[in-house]
């Protein structure tokens, strides 16, 4: 097999064969067209974000976004939230999923509890 290694501005040109390495030629890695390099491995995945939330008298009701178990509740009720602020973490498949406040506002009522199974689309809390 024979490989194209470029290292230190110099292309290299090996053959590989039965565990042996033989070089082929040397050259400047800036006169040679070498295939760029392969993409970077996707970044993390980001934070599960809240179903849509929908609009309750003078509150918006944040929903479950996936089933799962509710681990913790990180708001308190009258407390004042910013957007992308931990609500809730969800248990799912062995992974803790938080649940993100769409958008500044104070905890008005909380739902759901700790300890509680969700569905998707549950109602854990509602903002004002």
């Amino acid at each position: 097999m024979k490989y194209k290694v470029r290292l230190n501005d110099k292309l290299y040109e090996v053959e590989v064969d039965q565990g042996e390495a033989i070089m082929l030629a040397v050259s400047d890695a800036a006169a040679s067209p070498v295939a760029p390099p392969p993409p970077a491995a996707p970044a993390a995945v980001p934070a599960v974000q809240s179903a849509a939330p929908v609009s309750v008298g003078d509150g918006e009701q944040i929903f479950s976004p996936l089933p799962g178990n509710i681990m913790d509740i990180k708001a308190a009720l009258g407390q004042s939230v910013k957007k992308g602020q931990v609500l809730v973490l969800i248990e799912a498949m062995k992974m803790e999923n938080e649940v993100l406040a769409p958008r500044d506002g104070i905890v008005k009522s909380i739902i759901t509890s700790k300890g509680a199974t969700v569905e998707t689309g549950s109602p854990l809390l509602t903002l004002s």
